[in-house]
């Protein structure tokens, strides 16, 4: 039994991990010596142990869907690579790269692009999530750095979340924050158009209007002068554009008190605006609600203008935060896996490009920007991007306007992918797959939200023929001639060469600065503990920046930004009234290719749902649970509804999470526009217009399989993973449509258990094999009473006693206790038919009192708020 320190595959939070292996089985727990979580983890982490199987894993190298050795593949990509540089030219070739790379990955994957192909076509899914907070803050400070630190969420007295459903999203911070307002009564506002999770610890929830981010700001802007909090001494001293920036807020008065109006929410806003003047100690934290915007930049600077005019920056407890969405992509801006970035954060000046040129002995250097995440898809669409690497991640399903990407793959020339997964919607137009280490398996460093250098260490050996990303990358840059420049021993020697070069020529001119660790040797890199950057030469490091009034621009003076409100492009119309959200599940995570493995993630929200306010539900005649279709300008989607308040009238939530492996017709990204941010580029997910119509069902049907069937045509299907079999749930507007799903399971094999009932047009079968079950379809207009988890157990059986035989086509057993239901604590599988039955038989009153007698949301805490929903649907029935 060995014990390996090591860090989350997940969310930016950056958690520390203690995995333990004995006998092939991985336990999982937080660290509780790691400064972003003190021993806490969420849902996903805890289950990162049942993502590590080999059954969806990438074994070796193919060409043309054939299995090769590495030196073919490797060879292979090289000279594609080669030919077409050499007949088109750098910019004909492009690499897209992901969060999930560690930063060693990350930095030869630049250095190959950008200093030795010679094109900055390099750029990574992180332009889907924070690239507004890059843009933002070298707007603002001169460099893009986060300036403040985790323990900042405990020293605050006000904490704002804007566009961040922190409870579900990065569920570690919200349990510090939710401890930090028990302790010492730190308020919290919520600005959201939609009743996140996160309200539930909210004194002030502001259902902001879709766009208002920036009128909002800019009006608490106006009122901080006009009640003479600002300018301060430290605004007069260290910051530039305060005169332009308070013009253009005064300027947008009209627009703001129109659209507070128009919302109900005028003294939600005052309320707002007295609590933010009233209190020094104030960090505002924002995510992907401020940043997929097509006006992201500009809400990112409007938050920043509020602490630079107060001097609330740099200081404990004060300042803007940024949460990132990947548990690296910090990483990845440090390297400048962004094609908007150089290296080590430096940009295309001449001196840059002559600075990092120089370090790297590089014979080119890339000489301007390159194309990025929409633009290079567009580009592969076009045929001027000829050949294009994809690693670590799933474009097919994660970029907006996914139908047309995945055209520009079918077309492109030479698509390659290296990932750790086989069977990715990207993959089915890939020319050559390479097969990479996945989490366990990855040995580097990650950089969390607040700057934390952590490493991520391998605790078992690469499955079959997988390799690390960094070597992938370096044995093709040999095999095109530039092995001298990448004869890396292993990640040590790469974590080296970043860290010089972020020190290289930097006399406190560079915010990032790694040059402490610049001569760092194997045992140190080993055992690198937890640490902020900047860590310069001189051993000096900051907690926090910005205090000392000291910024990375040219008269190291910070800028305030003048912004005005820019409506969003995709307003509704009479084609499409209705505006869509999308965003993330509570227990789910980017495309599903790990946590879809994962039996305990699956039990809280197994479809997507598309959450609609009842007044709408009414006038449209759809209910809760029905199906509606889905339509925009840009594709289609066919989804179950979740009838919700949480919504304001007129808008939709959907998640982002369904890809074509999971699911039928539930791809968000097929409905999103390619409207960008003119800034960062960054796709505007938030905000999309949309039509919904009835999509009315006859039938409906649960079919279990060992393994995931082929299916016939069908308007509606999903699938999870159980603990020993695959849930597929399906329905249809046409009852041929169940016949021939019968007819296709039947096909070629017998050994079929079957009741039909014509009058109540319902169908039971199971296929068993020497009494083994192997399959199970229950399908008609009600579906009430099939236990999933009882006949998940029975694919567990060698062998099936004939009673259970007997019993198997009611779908549930006659001696089994009450079954979970829908799980609501993912960490200790709590289901809420188990909570309601504690609550009235225990006669709870708080999610405590639920927490002792079920042990429900007493780890991660994301699911006490529908914890509270119970409590209160079961107090009102109690009422009456």
């Amino acid at each position: 039994m060995t014990s390996v320190r090591t860090t989350c595959a997940y969310c930016g939070v950056g958690c520390g991990i203690i995995a333990t292996e004995t006998d092939g089985k991985v336990r999982i727990e937080g660290d509780p010596q790691h400064p972003a979580n003190h021993g806490r983890l969420c849902s996903k982490g805890l289950a990162l142990g049942e993502t590590l199987g080999p059954s969806t894993r990438l074994a070796r190298p193919t060409v043309a869907g054939t299995p090769v050795s590495w030196d073919i593949a490797t060879q292979t990509v090289a000279d594609r690579l080669g030919k077409i540089i050499g007949e088109h030219g750098p910019d004909a070739v492009a690499f897209y790269v992901s969060g999930q790379l560690l930063t060693e990955d990350y930095y030869v994957a630049n250095k190959l692009m950008k200093g030795f192909i010679g094109s900055a076509n390099i750029d990574t899914n992180s332009r889907l999530c924070m690239a507004s907070t890059v843009a933002g803050h070298t707007r603002a400070f001169g460099a893009d750095v986060v300036p403040g630190d985790y323990a900042d969420l405990e020293e605050a007295d006000l904490v704002v979340l804007v566009g961040s459903n922190l409870a579900w999203c990065h569920p570690v911070l919200f349990q510090r924050l939710k401890a930090a307002r028990e302790k010492r009564g730190t308020k919290v506002v919520v600005i959201d158009p939609r009743r996140t999770e996160s309200s539930d610890i909210a004194d002030l929830h502001i259902p902001i209007m879709p766009d208002g981010d920036v009128l909002l700001f800019g009006g608490l802007l106006a009122d901080l002068h006009e009640n003479g909090l600002a300018p301060t001494a430290y605004t007069r001293a260290h910051v530039n554009g305060y005169a332009d920036t308070i013009a253009a807020a005064k300027a947008d008065a009209p627009a703001l008190r129109a659209a507070l109006k128009a919302r109900g929410i005028e003294q939600e806003t005052e309320a707002f605006y007295r609590l933010f003047a009233g209190t020094e100690k104030v960090v505002t934290v924002f995510s992907q609600g401020v940043n997929q915007a097509h006006n992201g930049t500009d809400r990112v600077n409007a938050i920043i203008n509020c602490h630079l005019a107060t001097g609330r920056i740099g200081r404990a407890g004060m300042g803007p935060f940024s949460v990132t969405g990947q548990p690296n992509a910090m990483g990845g801006r440090e390297v400048g896996g962004l094609a908007s970035m150089l290296a080590a954060h430096m940009g295309f000046a001449d001196a840059d490009r002559a600075l990092v040129q120089d370090f790297w002995q590089s014979p080119t250097i890339a000489g301007s920007p390159g194309l990025r995440a929409v633009d290079m898809f567009d580009a592969i669409h076009d045929g001027r991007i000829k050949a294009v690497w994809i690693m670590a991640t799933n474009p097919a399903v994660s970029l907006p306007n996914a139908t047309r990407v995945r055209a520009a793959l079918a077309k492109c020339e030479t698509v390659i992918v290296s990932d750790c997964v086989a069977g990715t919607d990207t993959q089915a137009y890939a020319d050559i797959c390479l097969p990479a280490c996945g989490w366990g398996e990855k040995d580097g460093t990650v950089t969390n939200s607040d700057r934390t250098i952590s490493r991520q260490r391998a605790f078992r050996a690469p499955y079959a023929e997988a390799r690390p990303d960094w070597r992938i990358i370096a044995d093709v840059a040999a095999a095109m001639g530039f092995g001298n420049a990448f004869a890396y021993d292993g990640p040590a020697d790469i974590f080296r060469e970043h860290a010089a070069l972020s020190g290289f020529r930097n006399a406190g001119g560079r915010a990032f600065d790694l040059g402490g660790h610049a001569a760092i040797g194997p045992t140190a890199y080993e055992s690198l503990q937890p640490g902020q950057w900047p860590r310069r030469a001189d051993g000096s490091t900051n907690k926090r920046l910005f205090a000392d009034g000291h910024f990375f621009t040219g008269d190291h003076k910070a800028v305030m930004v003048p912004v005005r409100h820019r409506p969003s492009p995709t307003v509704p119309g009479r084609r499409y009234p209705m505006l869509l959200n999308t965003g993330r599940y509570r227990d789910q995570w980017h495309t599903m290719t790990r946590t879809g493995l994962a039996p305990t993630l699956s039990g809280h929200r197994p479809e997507p749902l598309l959450d609609i306010h009842p007044d709408d539900a009414r006038a449209l005649c759809l209910q809760d649970g029905g199906f509606a279709r889905l339509s925009s300008r840009h594709g289609q989607a066919t989804v179950r509804l979740r009838v919700s308040d949480d919504q304001k009238p007129g808008e939709l939530f959907l998640p982002m999470h369904w890809s074509l492996t999971h699911a039928g017709q539930a791809l968000a990204g097929s409905l999103i526009g390619p409207e960008v941010d003119p800034h960062s580029k960054q796709p505007a997910f938030k905000t999309t217009a949309v039509r919904l119509d009835p999509a009315p069902m006859v039938w409906w049907a649960m079919l279990f399989g060992r393994t995931p069937p082929d299916l016939p045509e069908t308007d509606y299907w999903t699938r999870t993973r159980l603990k020993n079999c695959h849930l597929t749930r399906l329905a249809g507007a046409d009852t041929g449509q169940l016949e021939n799903l019968a007819a296709h399971l039947k096909a070629g094999e017998g050994g079929w258990l079957e009741v039909w009932d014509d009058g109540a047009q319902s169908m039971r079968m199971a296929h068993l094999e020497q009494d083994r079950l192997t399959a199970a379809l229950f399908a008609g207009p009600h579906l009430a009473g099939i236990s999933p988890a009882w006949l998940d157990s029975l694919f567990a059986e060698p062998c099936l006693s004939a009673d259970t035989v007997g019993t198997l086509l009611a779908g549930r057993s006659r001696t089994a206790g009450p079954d979970e239901g829908p799980i609501v604590c993912a960490c200790f599988q709590v289901g809420r038919h188990r909570i309601e039955a504690a609550i009235r038989e225990n006669r709870l009153a708080t999610a405590d009192a639920v927490g002792a007698a079920t042990c429900a949301g007493t780890n991660c805490g994301s699911c006490v708020p529908e914890i509270k929903s119970l409590l209160q649907k079961e107090a009102k029935v109690h009422a009456a």
